[in-house]
């Protein structure tokens, strides 16, 4: 069976709204998701840290542009979920696309 990827815009929110290496916190289609803006790319994952839940919007992007849970310091690749510091999660993505300024995340519905 296969599932469809559906697109939901970012409303309210361009690249002028996301500062560079900050991570952002927002409800899109009634999850709770994370935008995170490194150089020109913009990435989407999960709301929380695989480990313990932790919220990352309270952590940071570190010099090689990990995201950093701010719990135990596990550390995240944006663009595909890999846990760079070897613990062995996996964080969740979604993708992305900048459409004529206006954010969009896919969702498998």
């Amino acid at each position: 069976m296969n599932q469809l990827l559906h697109w939901h815009s970012v409303e309210g929110m361009g690249m002028d709204d996301l500062p560079e290496g900050k991570v952002v916190e927002l409800t899109l289609n009634g999850k709770k998701l994370c935008l995170l803006r490194k150089q020109d790319q913009i990435f989407a994952f999960a709301a929380t840290c695989p480990h313990q839940s932790a919220r990352l919007c309270e952590g940071w992007m570190d010099a090689r542009g990990h995201v950093v849970c701010p719990l135990h310091h596990y550390r995240f690749d944006p663009a595909n979920g890999r846990n760079t510091s070897g613990e062995g999660y996996k964080l969740r993505t979604y993708p992305l696309e900048v459409r004529e300024g206006i954010f969009y995340v896919g969702f498998l519905d």
